[in-house]
């Protein structure tokens, strides 16, 4: 089918988006029997948006399920939440998608997802996160397998570029595809296509200008035309647009869609400094699924946002490393030559940690509290001295996943206008994460928050057809 085809005929249901929420809706509606359109902006080969870069779900769950190990209940799931978002949260929103995640995981394993068994080394997950065998490309296939085999149509390069409303209820979804613009009617609409984070004017219009020394982890097509357009036309919104998952990635990744490959989680054994040679923050202060997603806004403070995490020979092996190769040097005088650090400094730092540091037990799979003495800013665990050479280094920079400002729904997913609720426009997935996230990250939460509303969505938009 092309976009004039497409435009020929009403749908029950037009889907903004092509990754997992919008696929999660589209499965749902589809299996009801209504008419289904997903309009997505990639081309077919990117589909996914960031979906193709995830690893992992995050789920609620009373003994083993799935891969999933032991127990992870709904207090301890909303506790890890309100740590990383420091209470920043919508509490009926959060804890409803946290019950609803432990019969998100059969019905994924139903709808052609497989999971295979967590992975180890820094990150301690069997109990909370449920691994996508093949990861994130895996299942985005599947979903599409199964939204085929269901009828649902697709058209990729497909741009929204406009929602068009009359007394609160969306009639029409203007399309920007094959060169032309096509107005496509709609009985019922679900927007799904993420943030804003491709807009790199909109991120230096939020954050300042040094936005632009960011590096985007995922989908350069998440650039917030559809989320623009609902707020221009007085769509309730959610959020503040400075807030956003953004973690340390290898400062040699693209500047779009590098994805998980240029993670780098070796900060928990290292020293990190910033282009001075200095110091800025407590590498060990909690285990690192708990701490990884803070590092993108520590980097981004930092000058020309870019630091350098330096281990030595007894930890290179402890982590997951970068698609890239460490840099290495027999010597810290080396070391810095080959980053461009001042020598002198970076010499007088790892000097002044390495006094600090004590004798102890090391545990890298666990809090080991094994912290330093008289060195600011502190390390509170793995604090081993840099002293066995070759001496490592990896450049970090931010990495934004997605942005938090998003539109405001309710627990059925339905986005708010001026006059109050639309009467058929619902939203999910990172659009609408704002809601629930409003600062911080929790690991694999956002495939947890898009599954969830997708397949609320879903089933909201079909009843509404039906």
């Amino acid at each position: 089918m092309n976009a004039t085809q497409a435009a020929a005929r009403a749908w029950d249901v037009v889907i903004a988006g092509g990754g997992n929420a919008a696929l999660c809706a589209a499965i749902e509606a589809a299996e009801t029997g209504a008419s289904v359109l997903i309009l997505e902006g990639a081309p077919k080969a990117y589909r996914g948006g960031n979906s193709r870069h995830t690893r992992n779900f995050r789920c609620m769950h009373h003994g083993a399920l799935g891969p999933l190990v032991e127990t992870y209940d709904e207090e301890e799931f909303y506790d890890d939440l309100l740590r990383v978002t420091k209470g920043q949260t919508d509490e009926g929103l959060a804890r409803m998608a946290i019950r609803y995640s432990q019969d998100c995981l059969p019905w994924m394993q139903d709808h052609g997802v497989r999971f295979q068994k967590s992975l180890s080394g820094t990150l301690s997950l069997d109990r909370t996160n449920a691994f996508f065998l093949g990861g994130g490309k895996a299942l985005v296939n599947a979903y599409y397998l199964t939204a085929q085999d269901l009828g649902v149509q697709v058209l990729y390069e497909a741009q929204v570029k406009h929602i068009g409303i009359e007394d609160r209820a969306a009639t029409h979804v203007e399309v920007e595809a094959e060169g032309a613009l096509h107005s496509i009617r709609a009985r019922a609409v679900v927007l799904a296509s993420g943030g804003f984070q491709s807009d790199i004017d909109w991120l230096a219009r939020a954050w300042g200008e040094s936005a632009r020394n960011f590096l985007i982890r995922g989908t350069p097509y998440n650039r917030g035309v559809v989320l623009k357009d609902m707020i221009d036309q007085g769509a309730q919104s959610v959020g503040d647009p400075t807030q956003c998952h953004a973690v340390a990635i290898d400062g040699r990744a693209p500047k779009y869609d590098g994805g998980i490959a240029t993670r780098l989680d070796c900060v928990p054994f290292s020293v990190v400094v910033n282009r001075n040679g200095e110091r800025f923050y407590d590498e060990g202060e909690d285990v690192w699924p708990k701490r990884y997603a803070i590092w993108g806004r520590l980097v981004a403070a930092q000058p020309d946002q870019v630091a350098y995490s330096i281990i030595d020979s007894r930890s290179i092996d402890l982590f997951m490393p970068s698609v890239y190769p460490p840099f290495s040097a027999d010597t810290l005088d080396g070391l810095a030559e080959k980053l461009g650090l001042p020598t002198a400094q970076l010499k007088e730092t790892i000097e002044a940690f390495n006094a600090g540091c004590r004798e102890g037990e090391f545990h890298p799979q666990q809090l080991d509290g094994l912290d330093t003495t008289g060195v600011t800013p502190a390390k509170t665990n793995w604090a081993r001295a840099i002293a066995e050479p070759p001496f490592y280094a990896y450049s970090l920079r931010p990495g934004v996943t997605f942005t938090y400002l998003g539109l405001k729904v309710d627990e059925r997913a339905r986005v708010s206008g001026p006059e109050g609720q639309y009467d058929n426009i619902w939203s999910a997935g990172e659009m609408m994460a704002g809601s629930i996230l409003g600062q911080g990250y929790l690991a694999g939460f956002g495939m947890t928050i898009g599954t969830v509303f997708g397949r609320i969505a879903g089933q909201e938009a079909a009843k509404h057809v039906a």
